[in-house]
């Protein structure tokens, strides 16, 4: 096999390195961000991932004018901007399952988790994007404006909005929930 062969394998295990290491992260990622929609947080993590290879086969990760000094991190990036794109072109906001399938466990914790997936849900594409990456992905202010492409004051703002939104939503229930 050629020095290219050889090369190609290389990249392609390190690509698959990538992909077990954070596939389990973008998932619970992509889960919040469709609103707990699996089928769609799966397909979400299935577009990331393949456009991520694609860079990976043309991409000199390590130097080069198109350096990534973290791919895990690029993953996210390019998935939640793939999140974005797709919401803008949606036409319909039909969502094929109503609950997230949840593992065995206590009732409290699994409402709790529904009522929150479920507000959510109801948010608007950015506001969730932005809650998802501040507070579950716990990234900077500087990150989400990157990952975004905005600027830090529009994502402090966002947040705050967003937070309220969410707020509104849940009203007296999250304390409900969470008191149980």
């Amino acid at each position: 096999m050629g020095r290219i062969g050889a090369t190609r394998e290389t990249k392609d295990g390190e690509f698959l390195e990538l992909v077990s290491s954070r596939t389990g992260q973008l998932y619970r990622s992509a889960c919040l961000l469709t609103g707990g929609d699996t089928h769609q947080a799966e397909d979400l993590v299935q577009e990331a991932l393949s456009r991520m290879y694609v860079l990976w086969r043309r991409t000199a990760w390590t130097g080069g004018r198109h350096r990534i000094d973290n791919p895990g991190a690029y993953a996210h990036t390019v998935m939640v901007r793939a999140f974005l794109a797709q919401r803008r072109r949606r036409s319909s906001t039909e969502r094929p399952t109503g609950e997230l399938p949840e593992p065995e466990g206590r009732e409290a914790d699994r409402t709790l988790r529904l009522t929150l997936l479920d507000a959510l849900a109801r948010l608007p594409a950015k506001d969730r994007a932005v809650l998802v990456l501040r507070y579950w992905e716990d990234r900077s202010v500087e990150e989400t404006a990157d990952v975004l492409r905005a600027s830090s004051g529009a994502v402090r703002t966002r947040t705050t909005r967003a937070l309220g939104r969410l707020r509104a939503l849940l009203g007296d229930s999250l304390a409900e929930l969470a008191a149980h």
